[in-house]
């Protein structure tokens, strides 16, 4: 064998390890992320919030499914899930009980465009395109009601396009959400106002990081912002980052934590003005069935720890 064959048959090699890592470990590799978040009154005690994201479930995915009750242990004050549970129309059982033990603590909800309708196949490259927000033709409905019933059912506030007030360890904090604008259902405007002066902190929480909903929140005084949806580019460089964000979100917020402004740009590390929110994008904990693969991407869930501001 010649050097160039031997060279090829190398590359070859190696593409097709990287193909089983990304599609057969770390795809399973599920992480739970931890940041400190200065947000809160000086003075005020920590809130714990656990984030979930993009489970994209499917039918027997048991490993998936006891990850998440595992989280429990963690005994969060708030729960927020940013949707995309679903993947298949019989997910909806599996996914409320991944959420059943969690729902013992204060939580809430937005929907993903992945909960309402069926995932179907699609070139991948039209994700480096204009085009990756296309819904294709044939697109399978989902039991979302279903799903949105049994969240309610166990005491979760229902956020899309929404906003209310809850006790979170004994602090009040305002939330305000929005249903998906991947697919245009986001409806900020019905629900836009200032950060109430009552509450301790406001919450922005939508599934998909559009500038046009992730702006007008942060300009009514949130200072938190929480979202899913991108998966952190699930197929990532390392070094380099995400690929793309499936949004117009920039690419090195395709996830973890950074300050967000209306008119943030795409570079994290500007200055940011003493009032920018924090922006938290989660990686989320699964793949459409189309694409079960990640590299240099881990699925996750986040535990943000809100602390006073100054600490």
């Amino acid at each position: 064998m010649n050097t160039a064959l031997r060279s090829l048959a190398g590359v070859a090699a190696l593409g097709v390890a990287g193909v089983g890592y990304a599609g057969l470990v770390e795809r399973n590799a599920f992480a739970l992320r931890r940041f400190t978040v200065p947000v809160l009154p000086a003075g005020s005690r920590p809130l714990r919030v656990l984030q979930i994201s993009d489970l994209h479930l499917v039918p027997r995915q048991s490993r998936k499914v006891e990850w998440v009750r595992g989280l429990a242990a963690l005994e969060p004050d708030l729960v927020v899930n940013t949707g995309d549970n679903l993947s298949h129309v019989d997910a909806v059982p599996g996914a409320l009980r991944a959420m059943e033990p969690l729902l013992d603590f204060p939580g809430v909800f937005v929907m993903g465009s992945n909960d309402v309708f069926g995932p179907t196949p699609k070139n991948p490259a039209r994700y480096l395109t204009r085009r990756h927000a296309d819904a294709p033709p044939g697109r399978v409905l989902l039991p979302v009601e279903d799903l949105r019933a049994g969240m309610r059912a166990g005491g979760w506030t229902d956020l899309d396009n929404a906003r209310t007030v809850l006790d979170v360890g004994g602090l009040p904090v305002e939330l305000v959400g929005t249903d998906d604008a991947h697919i245009n259902r986001d409806r900020y405007a019905a629900v836009a106002a200032a950060a109430s002066p009552s509450a301790a902190l406001t919450v922005g929480v939508t599934h998909a990081p559009y500038q046009r909903v992730l702006d007008p929140m942060a300009a009514d005084g949130a200072r938190l912002l929480i979202a899913g949806h991108t998966h952190g580019g699930q197929l990532a460089l390392p070094i380099y980052g995400a690929l793309v964000t499936n949004c117009d979100l920039p690419t090195n917020r395709a996830k973890g934590l950074s300050r967000w402004w209306p008119g943030a740009g795409p570079n994290p590390s500007a200055p940011a003005p003493p009032d920018a929110a924090w922006l938290h994008v989660s990686a989320g904990l699964g793949t459409s069935p189309y694409a079960p693969v990640r590299f240099a991407c881990r699925p996750e869930a986040t535990l943000l720890t809100l602390v006073g501001a100054g600490r």
